[in-house]
C-alpha cells in the first residue's frame, strides 16, 4: 500500500499504517499527520474551505499496523471550521491534532511575507539524502531531500539551520493538502546536526500554517529554510519555512523536540 492508498483509505474511515516509513522506533511524523488530516478533511465538505493551521502532538510511537482515528467536527461556521482527531492504537492515544480550516474572506489588510525564499541551487545540482537500510530513517527511502545549506545530522556541525528541497521520491498521482502536510515534516531536526554522533530524539509538537495554495505538479520541489530558536535541557525549538515551486511562501512550521544527547 503506496502513500495515495493510505491516504485513501483514512478518509474512507479506515487507517493502515504501512512498514517502510519508521522513523526510529515510531513512524514517521508526517505520514501520521497526513492520515488523521485525510480522516478529518473527509468530514468536510468536498468543497470546503483550505486548512488554515494544523497542531499536532505526538504523544506515544505510532507504529505500523490498524489505527482508528477519533473525529470530531468542533465548531463549522460561515467561513471557519475547527475538528480534533485523536489517533489510538490498542486503545491508546498516540496522536492528537487540532485543525483550523478557513476560507477566504474580504479584508482590507494585506502584510507581505517578511522572509523572501532563499536562492538556492538547482535541485537537480545537489545529492538527495541517500536512504541506507538499517542506517537512515526508513521514510528516507519515500522523501528525497536536497541539502543546500547547513550539516548532515551527527555531524559535529557549529550550524543549526538548514536550507535545500523536498519532494517525494515517487511522485503520487495528484499533490494536495493532504500530500503537502505528509512531505512538510520530512526534515531532521536542525539541531541535531550538532551532535557528533547518533543519539535519540523525537518531535513532541508541530505546528503548520498554511499561507497559500500548496497544490503542485506531483514532482515538483518545495523548498525548505529552518532555524533553531533556542536549545537548552534537552528541547530545542525550531521556525521553518516553505515555498511553493512558483516562489511563493506557502506554510509556516514550528517544532518542538526533544534529544537525548
Amino acid at each position: 500500500m503506496n502513500l495515495q492508498e493510505m491516504l485513501d483509505q483514512a478518509a474512507s474511515g479506515t487507517i493502515h499504517i504501512e512498514e517502510g516509513w519508521g522513523q526510529g522506533r515510531a513512524t514517521y511524523g508526517g505520514l501520521v499527520a497526513g492520515l488523521m488530516h485525510s480522516a478529518l478533511r473527509s468530514q468536510l465538505p468536498e468543497s470546503g474551505p483550505p486548512l488554515r493551521s494544523l497542531t499536532v502532538n505526538f504523544v506515544a510511537p505510532v507504529t505500523p499496523g490498524e489505527a482508528a482515528a477519533d473525529v470530531q467536527l468542533l465548531r463549522s461556521g460561515r467561513s471557519a471550521t475547527q475538528g480534533m482527531v485523536q489517533l489510538r492504537q490498542d486503545d491508546t492515544v498516540v496522536a492528537a491534532a487540532l485543525a483550523a480550516f478557513g476560507a477566504p474572506r474580504e479584508s482590507s489588510l494585506t502584510v507581505p511575507p517578511s522572509v523572501v525564499m532563499p536562492t538556492l541551487p538547482e535541485p537537480k545540482s545537489i545529492d538527495p539524502f541517500p536512504y541506507l537500510p538499517g542506517q537512515t530513517p526508513d521514510f528516507f527511502q519515500h522523501v528525497e531531500m536536497r541539502l543546500a545549506d547547513g550539516r548532515f545530522p551527527y555531524s559535529g556541525a557549529s550550524t543549526s539551520h538548514m536550507q535545500g528541497w523536498m519532494r517525494f521520491r515517487e511522485a503520487p498521482p495528484v499533490f494536495d493538502e493532504r500530500h503537502f502536510v505528509s512531505l512538510a515534516d520530512s526534515w531532521p531536526p536542525a539541531v541535531i546536526q550538532m551532535l557528533a554522533q547518533p543519539a535519540p530524539g523525537s518531535s513532541m509538537t508541530w505546528t503548520l500554517e498554511l499561507l497559500g495554495d500548496v497544490t503542485a505538479e506531483p514532482d515538483a520541489h518545495f523548498a525548505y529554510a529552518v532555524h533553531t530558536d533556542q536549545a537548552a535541557d534537552g528541547y530545542a525549538h525550531t521556525d521553518a519555512r516553505i515555498w511553493h515551486p512558483d516562489g511563493s511562501l506557502v506554510a509556516i512550521s514550528r517544532q518542538t523536540v526533544s534529544v537525548f544527547g
